[in-house]
């Protein structure tokens, strides 16, 4: 199996920095016999490949996000991966055919309003989604209030857009375990869950720390307070089931407002711990730098 398996896309709020101390938070079970590993906010998808690469014992793995372009993505990586390298290395060459800024960001904006409005086959539109997601700015996947991305130019000298090594480690280890890929609402997840040990990780939408700092536009749909509780409730339900294990990431409220105590509140039944995490998206470079995140498990 290949060791380089990482992700295939930049991910605003990706694991990637963070897997270590994520790993020191997993249940010691895991490394003692086999289960299920389920992800239903995968993302980009750091803590999945870090799963595959570091446990052989998966038996089964359940993938699921809310957004089609990103689940069609990892459909593509797993079953077409050479096909998808071919266009994509086209498309990259186009690009770098360009000597001038002006013209780069007018290609970029032209398969912008490809990916948005024309109708494309599965490979062709994780061509495109790959080739915006690396050239735009700071790597965001962002949509408006009709879902169509909206992120702009990235202005980058020279951007890796067509990985092939990246491409095709990701398919191998997507292919030498038991993967299920799921589209839709998370709560999917829990009809997929298999006989014995099921290990959940959740990476959803974080809650704003405040009213400026709100970066959840991966779709359309808003996750707000409601949502978040509705997340904690199911969790609750699966802590119910005797081989379930979960732990979930979001963001230390009350670090920046010790008032807002709302996950310590909604989740005081289970056990709460705080990561350092870094702050890389911002428009304003002060605000970027280290801060805490919560990390909740129903296990100790």
């Amino acid at each position: 199996m290949r060791t380089g398996a990482k992700p295939f896309l930049k991910w605003a709020g990706g694991k990637g920095q963070l897997l270590l101390q994520l790993d020191g938070h997993l249940p010691v079970e895991l490394q003692e016999q086999t289960f299920t590993y389920i992800e239903p906010f995968v993302g980009g998808g750091a803590m999945l490949f870090h799963m595959l690469r570091k446990y052989p014992n998966i038996t089964h793995v359940i993938i699921n996000d809310i957004n089609p372009h990103l689940i069609t993505a990892y459909r593509v990586v797993k079953e077409q991966p050479v096909e998808l390298i071919h266009r994509l290395a086209a498309l990259e060459r186009d690009y770098f055919t360009l000597r001038h800024d002006e013209a780069k960001k007018d290609f970029f904006l032209n398969v912008r309003d490809i990916f948005n409005e024309a109708e494309l086959d599965d490979v062709d539109r994780t061509k495109f989604l790959l080739f915006l997601n690396h050239t735009c700015f700071n790597g965001l996947y962002r949509v408006n209030a009709k879902g169509k991305f909206n992120v702009p130019f990235g202005r980058y000298l020279h951007p890796a857009i067509c990985n092939a090594d990246t491409i095709l480690a990701d398919s191998e280890v997507l292919n030498k375990a038991d993967v299920t890929i799921l589209t839709g609402d998370y709560e999917l997840t829990a009809n997929a869950m298999q006989e014995g040990l099921n290990f959940f990780y959740f990476d959803p939408p974080y809650r704003p720390l405040n009213a400026t700092s709100s970066f959840n536009s991966y779709t359309k749909e808003d996750f707000n307070d409601n949502e978040q509780i509705r997340l904690r409730d199911f969790c609750a339900r699966i802590s119910g089931e005797p081989d379930v294990r979960w732990m979930l990431s979001n963001a230390d409220c009350s670090a920046k407002n010790p008032k807002d105590t709302f996950f310590e509140d909604n989740y005081a039944d289970f056990h709460i711990y705080r990561v350092s995490a870094s702050r890389a998206i911002n428009a304003n470079p002060d605000k970027r730098g280290k801060l805490t995140e919560l990390l909740i498990k129903n296990y100790e």
